[in-house]
């Protein structure tokens, strides 16, 4: 027989996310300048649609995720769809507003643009996954007697500590 497992409360998931959004996003950002990749410039067909730009995408927005999900833990695969919106945001309003459009290009309509940020959250969604799934913080459920167990070795653990840090006569 199973229960569910109350979670503790944990005080520090609001600074662990920020850290977590900020690298993920770094990657993520660094990723697109590494690649050389506007997404939010269309060139030609066969120019815009490269492997580059594939791996601009789906790899990097994967990557950054896996790094998120390592900082932030359980809970990162809800956190994660914010980072591609944060980079990719901040890189149309960039073309659009501020450096302008190359001579080369035409800015990609919003509903474009919107697509593709589906298409970079979903597999940032996968990379937030693996990354739950190695450090193994799922929201699973164990069996009662098991809970106790864990329970009754870390308070055996914390009394030897305290026996050890005891001044000895």
């Amino acid at each position: 027989m199973t229960e569910a497992v109350p979670q503790e409360k944990d005080t520090g998931k609001w600074g662990r996310a920020l850290i977590g959004l900020g690298v993920a996003s770094a990657i993520n950002h660094f990723g697109d300048r590494l690649l050389g990749v506007t997404i939010e410039v269309f060139t030609s067909a066969l120019d815009y649609f490269s492997f580059r730009w594939m791996l601009d995408v789906f790899l990097v927005p994967m990557v950054a995720n896996f790094f998120l999900a390592l900082i932030f833990g359980k809970g990162s695969k809800w956190l994660c769809y914010a980072t591609p919106l944060i980079v990719r945001g901040i890189s149309y309003f960039n073309v659009a507003e501020i450096t302008g459009v190359p001579e080369y290009g035409h800015l990609i309509p919003l509903g474009w643009w919107g697509f593709f940020i589906i298409l970079a959250m979903e597999t940032g969604m996968v990379g937030a996954v693996l990354g739950e799934a190695m450090i193994k913080r799922y929201y699973g459920r164990k069996t009662v007697e098991m809970v106790y167990q864990e329970r009754l070795a870390r308070e055996e653990r914390q009394r030897q500590r305290r026996r050890a840090q005891e001044p000895k006569e």
